[in-house]
């Protein structure tokens, strides 16, 4: 008779589900640089993995990155010699701990097993994986005995909502009582939003194929919402070019410009191309559309986006500051690179990317492309400005800067009237729903 296997060596054997390994192996690869989203586009390939579990895989690493600095304040405060856990370790344990403390669905005592299990996967001798097993086990049971979301309530923003401290602060800064709503907001899942491209297709067309539970999005006319996954980009509304996503917020500049059929327009800092289509759309191809992009690959993809969604246009590879443009246009989007403080839900590893230090070099940024804008409009022209930051820095103290008067875009989405600056629009997650806007349109 075959002799049984020591439990020991059944649970040596033993790993984490397929959905936990891939997110421990995102954060690790997001820890060493990589961008989460690609990251996990990667891991979730090579795995295999199923519909659910590639859901619960994205819920679980997302939410460990994202609440990065939330998680490691709980776990540091159950070790006693926190600087001396390893990295993989650390990563462990804040997928614990984001289980155990912001995800709902899984027995606290499968959660700590889970994670034990990947600390006696790392290789190494055997009493040095038991003894990381342990450290893991023992931290997440305190966790798990304790009141972790009680705790961060008794702390700052910044160590509740898991944000650099120079961010939260700059939010603090530019929104007031706002800010924590927006902290938040930006950990909770990003809005699932479309837009109806006429270009290509009927609403009717558009609607009969979106999953249950959609509807007519406020703020912009052409935008549907819907609940839940959708995998737009593999169906046949996305084959066709008779949408693409794009969120409620985004979709209101495009009608900030309001290009009309024959005016000569131009998108500055054009790619990937949401807004360069829209503004095609809206004009029905009608009118003469310039689109630049500063990277040829990035050119590229906007080509062939444009071409997919019937949208006609010129696209020139160049700085924006120095390309060979005529001038004379009658309208000028600029929407710049930003901090994209008001897209965090969108971009899980965004707000660690970011540096203070970077900051006043973009801001000067921003400010060079506005004046150059300023020199390509027609007298009696307008020149839209709009970026997905809610820092002032990028936003209201350019536009102030730039000394021209600010045109009034508040019958477009009165219910995002700017609360300081008359005319112009600002979105917020928590107040709107969508991503965070700013858009205010100054005159030639």
């Amino acid at each position: 008779m075959a002799r049984r296997p020591r439990v020991g060596r059944l649970i040596a054997r033993q790993r984490p589900t397929p959905e936990r390994t891939v997110a421990l192996k995102v954060l690790a690869r997001t820890r060493d640089g990589a961008f989460a989203d690609r990251a996990f586009a990667g891991e979730a390939r090579r795995a295999s993995l199923t519909g659910r579990e590639r859901s619960a895989a994205m819920r679980l690493a997302y939410g460990a990155v994202q609440r990065r600095r939330s998680l490691d304040h709980l776990i540091d405060a159950r070790l006693d010699r926190p600087e001396r856990v390893e990295d993989t370790v650390r990563d462990i344990l804040r997928l614990g701990a984001y289980e155990l403390t912001f995800s709902d669905g899984t027995p606290d005592h499968a959660v700590v097993d889970q994670a034990a299990l990947a600390a006696r996967a790392i290789p190494g001798p055997g009493a040095r994986r038991s003894a990381r097993a342990g450290v893991v086990n023992a931290v997440l049971r305190r966790l798990s005995e304790g009141a972790g979301l009680q705790e961060l309530d008794g702390e700052d923003d910044a160590v509740r909502h898991s944000f650099p401290d120079w961010i939260a602060a700059g939010l603090r800064d530019s929104l007031g009582d706002e800010a924590a709503g927006v902290m938040a907001a930006a950990n909770e899942p990003a809005e699932s939003a479309l837009r109806w491209n006429p270009l290509r297709g009927t609403r009717e067309q558009v609607e009969s194929s979106l999953p249950e539970g959609w509807s007519a999005g406020a703020l912009a006319p052409e935008s549907y919402v819907y609940p839940g996954a959708f995998d737009l980009e593999g169906s046949d509304l996305w084959a066709a070019g008779r949408a693409m996503a794009q969120s409620r917020a985004s979709q209101l500049v495009a009608h900030a410009v309001a290009p009309k059929p024959g005016e000569r327009v131009l998108d500055l800092c054009a790619a990937p191309g949401a807004k360069t289509s829209h503004l095609a759309a809206l004009a029905g191809n009608a009118a003469s559309l310039t689109a630049v992009e500063l990277h040829e690959a990035r050119a590229a993809g906007l080509r062939e986006l444009l071409s997919r969604m019937g949208a006609d246009a010129q696209v020139i590879c160049g700085d924006a500051l120095e390309v060979d443009l005529e001038g004379g246009y009658d309208a000028v989007l600029l929407d710049p690179p930003c901090t994209g403080t008001g897209v965090l839900s969108a971009r899980p590893d965004a707000r660690w990317r970011r540096r203070e230090e970077s900051l006043p070099g973009l801001v000067a940024l921003q400010s060079a492309l506005l004046e150059r804008a300023l020199t390509l409009v027609v007298p009696g022209g307008r020149v839209i400005y709009s970026t997905c930051s809610l820092l002032r820095a990028e936003n209201e103290s350019i536009v102030a800067a730039a000394g021209r008067v600010v045109e009034d875009l508040v019958p477009l989405a009165p219910e995002a009237a700017h609360p300081e600056l008359p005319g112009a629009l600002r979105t917020l997650p928590s107040v709107h729903g969508t991503d965070g806007f700013f858009i205010a349109r100054l005159a030639a």
